[in-house]
C-alpha cells in the first residue's frame, strides 16, 4: 500500500513538474518555476557597474513585468527604476541561445555577457559556447523571435 502511495504521489509530482514550466515560460520575465525573483535574484544594474554578478537584497526590491527584481544598493535600485530597459535582460531573462533557436529555457545569472550595451543570460556554460560562436547572429534570430517565442 505505501509503495503504491509513493509511487501515485511521485508520479503526480511529475505530472506538475511537466505543467508548470509551460506557464513559467508564457511569462515576459523567467523567474523560475517556484520564485517571483527576476535574474534570480542577482541585481541587474550590478552587471553593468560591477561587471559581475551580485545578489540583491529584498529591502531594495520592486515589481516591475510581473517579476520581482532585487539590488545590492538603494543606488542601483533607483538606476533601475529611471531606466529598467537599459540594465533588464534581454529576452526577459530566458537563455538568450534557446531564443535564438525559437523556444525558451531558463537563464543562468551567474553565464552572462554583455555584448553593446545589452545584457544577455543563457542556460550554461555549454550553451553559452555555443551562442559565443555567433554572437550577431544569435541575437538577429533571437531579436527576431521575441517575443513571440512565449506563445511557443
Amino acid at each position: 500500500m505505501m509503495k503504491t502511495l509513493t509511487t501515485l504521489f511521485a508520479a503526480g509530482l511529475a505530472f506538475v513538474a511537466m505543467a508548470l514550466p509551460a506557464s513559467a515560460r508564457d511569462a515576459e520575465i523567467y523567474t523560475g518555476i517556484f520564485s517571483s525573483l527576476a535574474v534570480g535574484g542577482y541585481d541587474a544594474v550590478a552587471y553593468f557597474r560591477e561587471n559581475r554578478p551580485v545578489k540583491g537584497k529584498a529591502e531594495f526590491s520592486m515589481q516591475y513585468k510581473g517579476a520581482t527584481w532585487q539590488f545590492a544598493s538603494a543606488d542601483n535600485l533607483n538606476a533601475f527604476k529611471a531606466s529598467p530597459t537599459a540594465y533588464a535582460p534581454q529576452y526577459g531573462g530566458y537563455c538568450a541561445w534557446a531564443v535564438s533557436q525559437n523556444y525558451t529555457a531558463s537563464g543562468d545569472p551567474l553565464v552572462w555577457k554583455i555584448v553593446n550595451g545589452r545584457l544577455f543570460l543563457n542556460y550554461d556554460q555549454s550553451v553559452q559556447t555555443t551562442w559565443e560562436k555567433d554572437i550577431p547572429g544569435h541575437i538577429a534570430s533571437a531579436d527576431k523571435n521575441w517575443p513571440g517565442v512565449l506563445g511557443n
